[in-house]
């Protein structure tokens, strides 16, 4: 791609030198309307990072891995270098969306018995906190690619500004802090993580300022080699040991198991550009991340079982029993069929289809709830109120994750959520280079649900585990009406989905549809629901009906953006949920 000379301007501001002295804290703001171009993300510094990139004449895919690498700093306990993603992207000019999948990989000498010893699987405890649990980042092959095909800036001038922010530092918030304190145990039984993350053997105090020079010095490393330093380099060396032989404390008592990632792990690894899935609802075309996402086939699923239903004409309860159902049934489905579609056939075509949503919507009644497990169903072949292929039942997985949401003046938009799957990850920081390991791998079954019967998420050989986020577009006759995502784990679907109901069909406002009190219904006996929701009036009725709600601290924590028919921005991030978000445009008005 041609530089433009707004680009080479941009370049030499954002790699000048940064201020020295102490970290200022940029305000959280959950929503800004205006124009240019929108950013909003978890953290006021990265927001504003990606915000400064627009300013100086970058689009939305700069701001986006810009943003995405000042995360990695100031919230590297839920995404960084050393995870993984799945990037949306609406170019303006043609209309298309297309997608990126920076999924981790397991290593080539990964079997189906990954988490299994003597017969049983592993406690995911014990599975998280290991070598084991490290799949192949594909983070920085993201961000290297999403440039190369649609950004105007190089990977060197993206990183920039992350990589002084790394080093002059950020002020420490309550998130951060109690991010740390979480993990204080499991942080401590390692020397490279205790060093970083727990100097003198406390959490860094709210309000001091952190620095990580060693991450610096690994975003200018990683830039200035174009990647080679990770995928089969120096940092890739680094890593790899890390994994095989984890820095446990000497004395601990951990059992952290040892990882079998090799070098050539690393050098084999791709990013992959995958068709997006696509669902047609209100009218609407709505976008998401196709497999090993489950993101886009169960979101899609779950609107197209409410189609038949006009959810802006019923009751408050009524919305909620049917929002509630359709997310159970989706959700049943999900864990049958989808995994990595390089091992197996995944029938998306089938699950998005109005067709197979229409029979499992049929199975929902106004005057009672669905028993659960609910069993999946074939989308193959869909019977109308039948469900055919066995019990189906979540396993609970980790809820850490961060996504983002950029917009640019030429009306550009990415999507972008990104891992490294617990809160902390796998606990292990690559020592001498700052980052944290993701414990990807245990997004993987540990055993068939059903003994005997072969399943699509299995580990295996270079295998990419199935994941629940779910960066999702929405447009209306090729234009962007607004684009969402959010962290959560497999909450991220049932978050999303309320949101977009919410927006499109209860006309709430996407601030208000952003700040709803959420539940979240996956194919299980009692629906986790956050306090406000289950203080609502609407709860009574819905327990009448028959539904069990159990208390959920907290359910995601979105970003999005929206355009207004006046051709601004309005840039929307959670008001108070991981500490409040930090909604940004480059011109307010």
């Amino acid at each position: 791609m041609l530089r433009t000379v707004a680009a080479l301007t941009l370049s030499v501001v954002l790699v000048a030198p940064a201020p020295a002295g102490a970290a200022e804290s940029s305000p959280r703001v959950p929503e800004q309307v205006g124009w240019g171009g929108a950013v909003s993300s978890v953290d006021p510094d990265a927001s504003q990072i990606g915000i400064d990139v627009l300013r100086r004449g970058g689009n939305a895919v700069d701001a986006a891995v810009a943003t995405a690498a000042a995360l990695g700093v100031t919230d590297p306990f839920s995404a960084g270098i050393g995870g993984g993603g799945f990037f949306v992207h609406y170019d303006a000019r043609t209309g298309r969306v297309s997608t990126l999948d920076g999924r981790e990989t397991a290593p080539r000498s990964a079997t189906d018995q990954l988490f299994v010893e003597n017969g049983q699987p592993l406690p995911f405890a014990e599975a998280m906190t290991s070598g084991k649990s490290v799949g192949v980042p594909g983070t920085p092959k993201t961000w290297q690619q999403a440039l190369r095909k649609w950004g105007t800036l190089n990977l060197r001038e993206a990183m920039a500004p992350a990589e002084a922010l790394a080093r002059r530092g950020f002020t420490v918030d309550q998130t951060f802090n109690s991010q740390i304190t979480n993990n204080a145990a499991r942080f401590a039984d390692f020397t490279s993580t205790r060093d970083l993350y727990l100097p003198g053997g406390q959490a860094p105090a709210v309000g001091s300022t952190f620095r990580n020079p060693q991450l610096a010095d690994t975003y200018r490393e990683l830039a200035r080699t174009e990647l080679a330093s990770l995928y089969g380099g120096a940092v890739g060396r680094d890593l790899v040991k890390a994994v095989q032989k984890p820095p446990v404390v000497p004395g601990s008592t951990r059992n952290v198991r040892a990882g079998d990632m090799q070098l050539s792990d690393l050098a084999r690894y791709q990013v992959e550009r995958r068709d997006p899935t696509r669902t047609s609802y209100r009218g609407l075309d709505v976008y998401g991340m196709a497999a090993p996402s489950s993101g886009g086939t169960t979101v899609g699923e779950a609107l197209n079982i409410l189609e038949s239903t006009d959810l802006s004409k019923v009751s408050d309860v009524e919305y909620l029993h049917r929002f509630i159902e359709s997310t159970k049934l989706s959700f049943a489905d999900r864990l049958r069929w989808v995994g990595d579609p390089a091992f197996s056939r995944v029938p998306t075509e089938g699950l998005l289809s109005q067709k197979f949503a229409d029979s499992r919507a049929c199975l929902i009644k106004p005057d009672a709830v669905l028993p659960a497990p609910q069993p999946a169903a074939d989308p193959r072949d869909p019977k109308a109120c039948e469900a055919t292929a066995g019990l189906s039942a979540l396993r609970e997985d980790a809820e850490r994750t961060t996504h983002l949401t950029t917009a640019d003046r030429w009306g550009n938009v990415v999507a972008y959520t990104l891992t490294i799957e617990a809160e902390g990850g796998s606990g292990i920081v690559v020592p001498n280079r700052g980052f944290l390991l993701n414990n990807e791998l245990t997004d993987f079954e540990f055993v068939a649900p059903t003994a005997g019967v072969p399943h699509p998420n299995l580990p295996g050989p270079g295998k990419r585990p199935r994941s629940s986020m779910a960066p999702t577009i929405v447009l209306d006759h090729g234009k962007v009406v607004l684009a969402v995502g959010s962290p959560g784990g497999s909450t991220i679907i049932t978050t999303v989905a309320q949101i977009l109901t919410g927006r499109l069909d209860r006309k709430m406002s996407l601030l208000d549809a952003v700040a709803a009190p959420r539940a979240s219904q996956r194919n299980a006996a009692t629906t986790p629901a956050e306090a406000a929701f289950l203080a609502a009036s609407t709860t009574a009725g819905l327990q009448a009906i028959g539904h069990k709600f159990s208390q959920n601290a907290e359910i995601g924590a979105a970003t999005a953006v929206e355009r207004a028919k006046d051709g601004r921005w309005r840039a929307v991030a959670e008001p108070t949920r991981r500490g409040g978000g930090a909604a940004r445009v480059v011109k307010v008005g």
